[in-house]
């Protein structure tokens, strides 16, 4: 008779063997708890202007430095279940405003720091929920409130530089003045009068060599590439895009040609040639200085296109296709056909350069014809460009939601500092164990300035103090006050709305709605239930032969 030995009593006795649960406050609660503290605290030191840089290395070993948390959490494969869902909100954060990942991760964590301690005082994860869920509608309506500064003309260069200058402040500080500069002059150039601003229509072409102060925004397509032809330079250039490869034509089936002389074969090659050659002056007829294509260019058509005096330019990828025929207005064409009027596109100039030792090929437009314009960034490293991209990102976002709702707060920790002073307050009208949780909810937004003058090196209760006394002030003066980083011991404040340090009204909204949404998904979960893992044991290491041996 077997030996058989029962499994323990309870819901394991239900899984399969390998499988695990964890329920209650102690296995389950506080365990997730704890993973999203640890997470948090990680991306917590890469938050605000001198926010710290990881080094980050991906399952296909790739490298990036960087403090951008959208990277960070993107790249690190987190299994945790409830570390995943502050991800998940995060990311929503991004694709939402374009900004603010961070913001979201940072305040989530505190969030469930402050909830660990009302649940050991005895608070059930309801009531938490409950007083979050009241916190945030109230958050929400106090920020409407605390609009310093409304940029109702996105075309205002001035005002427009200042927000975003904010935005690239927080990852590339000491060089915010000439990237805000960059973006806004390569946004307006682009911007609409009617239609939304689309941010795909701002590229960036990353060039190594140089300095960062080198780089500049051009109205048109920049590509990294050389021309294919002898012609490498067209003025006022009428365009011609092709998807197809500009070569001899081929047969859509396959077929056989039967050839008896040396005669007949000639004729046959003779005859391929002069109809490419017809092609090809056809198209030149047509007024064409510039064939585009989205394949190969034949040797032999090279040879006519050279000899017709036309610049040709190979482009790899469709995406870049699509986007050349928006800024030049062409249409592209599926086969070698002669282009009509309507279907050619336009470049005052059409040229390849050279930066550095990289060959590019230029699409230059002037005036407000161009719908596309590219940020050519230079640099040491990649990943120093990476880097420069991304904050790239973060401004041409930042201009996109000017572009929606130009409403901004005081930035620099001070809305805030002036959100937590109002919850207080608020948590004094409400009524039952709910107040805890309000209050708790304020001091969890006080750590975003409390985590950025830890960052910069300086002492975090000196700080706040000095923000406290000027956010009670009796006449509502100080409510913009936020942390000055480049002050001195004395001066460590500094008014926020007069300096122009702006954070979008919009990109706090969505950041405490996601993050709110996050630790209440959290806080209602109360058992994890783990199956077994699909697959059986490692393969073994075939052994060798003895033969062999």
């Amino acid at each position: 008779m077997a030996l058989h030995v029962p499994k323990a009593p309870g819901f394991s006795q239900m899984l399969k063997e390998g499988a695990r649960s964890f329920q209650g406050l102690e296995e389950a609660v506080y365990r997730n708890i704890s993973a999203c503290k640890e997470f948090s605290e990680t991306v917590r030191t890469a938050y605000g202007p001198n926010g710290m840089n990881k080094i980050i290395i991906n399952h296909i070993d790739k490298l990036f430095v960087t403090n951008d948390a959208a990277t960070v959490v993107k790249e690190l494969e987190v299994e945790h279940p409830a570390a995943k869902i502050m991800i998940l909100a995060s990311q929503m954060q991004e694709e939402e405003v374009g900004d603010g990942t961070n913001f979201v991760i940072v305040l989530a964590g505190s969030l469930l720091e402050n909830a660990q301690d009302l649940l050991r005082m005895g608070m059930t994860p309801a009531d938490i929920i409950s007083g979050y869920e009241l916190a945030m509608e109230q958050t929400v309506q106090i920020l409407d409130a605390l609009v310093c500064a409304t940029i109702s003309d996105c075309r205002e260069e001035e005002l427009v530089t200042k927000a975003v200058k904010t935005a690239v402040m927080s990852k590339q500080y000491g060089n915010e003045d000439f990237l805000a500069r960059l973006i806004t002059k390569a946004c307006i150039s682009i911007m609409p009068e009617e239609t939304t601003f689309n941010v795909d229509n701002v590229r960036v072409c990353k060039i190594l060599g140089s300095s960062l102060l080198n780089s500049e925004a051009i109205l048109g397509m920049v590509f990294k590439r050389q021309a294919e032809g002898e012609i490498t330079k067209k003025n006022k250039a009428k365009i011609a895009i092709y998807t197809c490869p500009v070569d001899i034509g081929t047969t859509e089936t396959k077929g056989t040609v039967l050839i008896k002389s040396a005669g007949e074969l000639l004729k046959f090659s003779e005859g391929e040639e002069h109809k490419l050659e017809q092609e090809i002056n056809a198209i030149k007829e047509a007024g064409v200085d510039v064939i585009v294509s989205g394949g190969k260019i034949g040797d032999m058509a090279l040879h006519f296109i050279n000899k017709a005096g036309i610049m040709a330019v190979r482009v790899n990828s469709k995406f870049d296709i699509r986007r050349l025929c928006k800024a030049t207005g062409a249409t592209p064409l599926p086969d070698i056909t002669v282009p009509t009027k309507d279907e050619l596109g336009y470049a005052d100039s059409v040229y390849t350069d050279e930066l550095g030792d990289t060959c590019v090929v230029v699409f230059k437009l002037e005036g407000q014809e161009s719908k596309i314009s590219t940020i050519v960034i230079r640099g040491s490293t990649d990943n120093y460009l990476d880097d420069i991209e991304r904050s790239i990102d973060d401004g041409i976002n930042t201009f996109k939601g000017i572009a929606r709702n130009g409403r901004f707060v005081a930035g620099a920790g001070a809305s805030e500092v002036e959100v937590a002073k109002r919850l207080r307050k608020y948590a004094d009208s409400v009524s039952g164990l709910e107040r805890y949780a309000v209050q708790k909810f304020a001091n969890a937004l006080e750590v975003l300035p409390k985590t950025i003058a830890e960052n910069s090196g300086m002492k975090v209760k000196e700080v706040m103090d000095r923000i406290h006394q000027a956010h009670f002030k009796e006449d509502d003066s100080g409510i913009n006050v936020g942390i000055n980083i480049e002050g001195e011991r004395e001066d460590v404040t500094l008014d926020a709305s007069e300096v122009g340090l702006w954070d979008p009204v919009e990109l706090k909204k969505w950041g405490v709605k996601f993050a709110t949404s996050a630790v209440v998904t959290i806080l209602r979960v109360d058992q994890i239930i783990m199956a077994k893992k699909a697959g059986g044991p490692a393969a073994k290491t075939p052994r060798g032969n003895d033969e062999e041996d």
